[in-house]
């Protein structure tokens, strides 16, 4: 499959003639090229969407919506299709390829809601003096998506977006643009007009001249850390709105009232699934007091997952780069003292030629183990113990990064105490990817590593982050009452309003 860029509903070269390969993790095979564009053929889709701007920003929020609408019914009669596509080129297991078409659907499905949800306010402030707030869209905007989630994590920001009157410029990450090169088909048969939804794909120069272009008027960037400080310092350099996600090291926390079983469950859930390649996952845990039956538990459940891409099992990391990054840190971190539990170097691969490691599990002696602090983005899980409360709170407070944290308890005042101390935007009880849904918005905590720019990414925070509130103040004469008929006598509409009842 060649993935071209998408421009006015037409399938575009790149004009370098430049391709790349999209290589499966499962295999290490190219199993498509993928255009590389350059800073013209950003251009070009971006004169498209300002060209396309007045008349969809023209039509009633109802009348997008309802597109948007006809977009979701395609979407779930191909979701077989999509989540195919996303197990070929992402490495994930096919339930989780449904997962990622379903829980990018939520987002649509809210997106279809904004005509009731996104209403402005008018209020009477004083005699004769009327108040009110209107949405305006923004103009065009820019969305660069990440490779671990192809159909999700886009459809955080471009169907809300959409449905409140910008047009889109998307840039799918290079490592997976098939799956949305499907999605475009849909696009067009759900009645999208030309120039609303464009494609470019491509790598860095790509991504500076979406943000460069004066006519771009917001940017929504999901990556690394490194990329997302990049991103959000040089969109606010040019006085323009931003979101930039980027990693995370996330945090659970094991009481011993915790519930065994659920718990067991649950932390090798966020770990492993996903091949521990999502913002979400948990990275470390931390044990109050003694619980070898927990960590054994643990180890003994993520080590009956068996290495695939069929229901249950455990796909590949991406490429051969987060491959040897995942086994530097393990080599560190048996070179430091820490004791591998359970190591994925050694699980039985189904298909030479990929990018395969188990699910990893490392029991640290030292705090300062370089996995404990730096995000691996792998099915690797780093236990410490710890005495106290206190001290499990400190090291979850000296994370840098600030995107999640869960507490494992059955006591809700524990929970309450974890959970009013935790430095992370998005908190769990006893659920290890505590992923909001909508209204409630995505989002790290800001002034971390994980978060970067203005507002969030979905439900609430999206609708303020893709419009802009228009305040108006109207002040009217105070009318003369002998300018109004008198009203009819009392007597007269008391006799009407038995009538009526009478009728009924």
């Amino acid at each position: 499959m060649n993935c071209n860029n998408w421009i006015n509903n037409a399938e575009v070269e790149p004009k370098s003639g430049e391709y790349m390969d999209v290589t499966s993790p499962s295999t290490g095979e190219a199993i498509g090229k993928c255009a590389v564009s350059n800073s013209a053929d950003v251009e070009a889709a971006i004169a498209g969407a300002s060209s396309a701007f007045p008349a969809w920003s023209g039509l009633t929020m109802k009348a997008r919506a309802g597109i948007m609408l006809k977009f979701y019914s395609l979407v779930k009669a191909h979701a077989d299709t999509l989540a195919e596509c996303i197990v070929k080129e992402n490495g994930k297991n096919i339930t989780e390829g449904l997962a990622d078409v379903a829980k990018g659907l939520e987002t649509v499905e809210y997106a279809i809601s904004l005509p009731q949800v996104a209403q402005g306010k008018s209020l009477t402030v004083s005699r004769g003096i009327n108040c009110t707030d209107t949405r305006r869209p923004l103009g065009v905007v820019a969305a660069i998506v990440p490779f671990n989630f192809p159909f999700m994590v886009p459809m955080w920001t471009v169907p809300i977006s959409l449905v409140l009157g910008n047009t889109v410029v998307l840039k799918p990450s290079e490592k997976c643009p098939m799956t949305l090169n499907l999605v475009r088909d849909l696009i067009v048969e759900a009645g999208f007009p030309a120039g609303v939804w464009q494609m470019v794909n491509g790598t860095r120069e790509c991504c500076e001249a979406l943000i460069d272009s004066p006519l771009v008027k917001a940017v929504s960037f999901v990556g690394s850390s490194p990329i997302a400080k990049s991103v959000s310092v040089r969109c606010h350099g040019l006085n323009k709105r931003v979101i930039a996600l980027g990693g995370a090291k996330n945090h659970l926390i094991a009481l011993k009232d915790a519930d065994l079983e659920g718990t067991t469950r649950d932390v090798v859930a966020s770990f492993a699934g996903a091949s521990g390649q999502r913002c979400m996952a948990a990275s470390v845990l931390l044990v109050v007091g003694e619980n070898d039956e927990l960590i054994n538990n643990i180890v003994q459940r993520a080590g009956e997952l068996k290495l695939g891409t069929d229901k249950g099992e455990m796909g590949p990391v991406i490429d051969g780069h987060s491959f040897k990054k995942i086994n530097s840190y393990l080599e560190a971190s048996e070179a430091s003292g820490a004791k591998l539990l359970l190591d994925g170097r050694s699980k039985e691969v189904p298909k030479n030629g990929g990018n395969w490691i188990g699910p990893t599990v490392i029991l640290h002696e030292k705090g300062s183990d370089k996995a404990l602090h730096d995000e691996i983005f792998g099915p690797v899980l780093s236990i410490l113990k710890v005495k106290t409360w206190q001290d499990a709170i400190a090291i979850e407070n000296a994370n840098p990064f600030g995107n999640a944290a869960c507490i494992y308890t059955s006591k809700g005042g524990s929970a309450d105490w974890f959970t009013q101390r935790f430095m992370a935007g998005m908190l769990g009880v006893n659920i290890g990817i505590p992923v909001p849904r909508e209204p409630f918005a995505f989002g790290g905590l800001y002034g971390t590593l994980s978060k970067y720019g203005d507002g969030d990414i979905t439900g609430e925070g999206a609708i303020e982050f893709f419009s802009t509130r228009i305040k108006i103040t109207t002040r009217w004469p105070v009318p003369v009452e002998e300018e109004f008929e008198p009203e009819a006598p009392l007597s007269d509409v008391v006799t009407d309003h038995a009538n009526f009842n009478g009728r009924m």
